[in-house]
């Protein structure tokens, strides 16, 4: 008898101790809620909900605002505020997260004036950054159609000087340099005048270095391009034009890398990006280097007549030559009379229809080769 009550006494003892550590291992919520005049805030709804295992409890405010919820596990719990609007439908008010330790107490304090307050700070400081850039990008504007309209009238001049005979292009010329010193300061005043990552900052830069490319400062205009490529790598005219002053100052594997990636980008006017390089490397005299660019074009595109011509006159002027006994022997390169023929095919008429004929004549008289030994003999008396 005595062993059945002891064994009934340690039970009941270790069943209490269990209860003091499941106590001891639950967690609870204190809070208060304040309403926007600094009074507590009663009847608000207040959703416990647990994130590890999505049990949740109710509770809601008093009439001085305060909830209190206990029997809550440890971790991270989602604390929902709502109340009724006045049509008696339940809507949310405010959302909070807080972790809860095991077997701790927490206060949640939710104070809707302060909460308010911060709200309004926030969205004046939203609305005076929103004017600053607004600002900004007026003085970017500003500057950017001052220089557009300048590096305009620089255009108009250009083409007036080409269209002009060679005597007067020189002063229409000089008019040009002020226009394309205007267009630069002010492409330049307009990029510093940009808002932070503005989308319209690649079209300042690129429009800088067409400045820079009108006014044959060919360095500073690919340093614009490359400025404009980075801030927009999926334009293929930004690439093109970068292609262009590179290869105007030399730089011939960059300008082809500049050409491929424009082609690659718009595969519709690929052979107008090859081209484009032959005709900049063929107009500096750079007839070499032109001929492989001009074949891509021609391959891609072989009904264009002036890549033809182009790629004929580049060959022909690469041409070699070599003795061969008292004979000067020219070796002309491959396709370069075929080039020829076919810019005739396709424009027989065009403008280069003379010098492609010419061409031709003069290819054929070559292939005997040119006399070079001076004969020796007496002089007759």
């Amino acid at each position: 008898m005595k062993a059945a009550m002891w064994k009934t006494a340690a039970l009941a003892m270790l069943l209490a101790l269990a209860g003091i550590a499941a106590a001891q291992n639950i967690s609870k919520i204190e809070g208060e809620v304040i309403d926007v005049n600094g009074k507590p805030f009663p009847d608000v709804f207040v959703t416990i909900k647990n994130d590890d295992t999505g049990m949740s409890l109710e509770t809601k405010t008093d009439a001085k605002g305060r909830f209190y919820q206990a029997g809550l596990r440890a971790g991270i719990h989602t604390l929902t505020f709502k109340m009724k609007n006045p049509q008696g439908q339940m809507q949310q008010i405010f959302e909070q997260k807080v972790r809860l330790t095991t077997g701790g107490e927490e206060r949640v304090v939710v104070n809707f004036k302060e909460l308010l307050a911060k709200e309004d700070a926030a969205t004046k400081e939203a609305r005076k950054k929103q004017e600053e850039e607004s600002k900004k990008f007026e003085g970017m504007k500003g500057h950017f159609d001052a220089a557009r309209a300048a590096l305009d009238q620089a255009k108009a001049l250009k083409a007036e000087a080409d269209r002009a005979p060679a005597d007067q292009r020189a002063g229409i010329e000089e008019q040009m340099a002020p226009l394309l010193e205007t267009a630069i300061t002010e492409f330049k005043a307009a990029e510093a005048a940009a808002p932070d990552n503005d989308p319209n900052l690649a079209i300042v830069v690129y429009n800088l270095g067409e400045a820079y490319d009108a006014a044959k400062k060919y360095a500073e205009a690919a340093e614009a391009y490359q400025k404009a490529v980075v801030l927009k790598p999926t334009e293929a005219g930004y690439f093109n034009n970068l292609g262009n002053v590179l290869a105007k100052i030399g730089k011939i594997q960059e300008a082809g890398e500049a050409y491929a990636k424009s082609a690659q980008l718009d595969p519709p006017n690929a052979a107008q990006a090859w081209r484009n390089f032959g005709i900049v490397l063929y107009s500096n005299n750079r007839l070499k280097d032109a001929v492989e660019p001009l074949r891509k074009a021609t391959v891609i595109d072989p009904n264009h007549p002036d890549a033809w011509y182009l790629l004929g006159a580049s060959l022909l002027a690469t041409m070699e030559s070599k003795k061969e006994g008292d004979k000067l022997v020219f070796v002309v390169q491959p396709g370069t009379a075929e080039a020829y023929q076919k810019y005739l095919d396709i424009a027989p008429n065009g403008r280069f229809a003379n010098d492609s004929r010419a061409a031709l004549t003069a290819l054929e008289s070559m292939g005997a080769g040119v006399q070079t030994k001076i004969r020796s003999g007496k002089k007759k008396g």
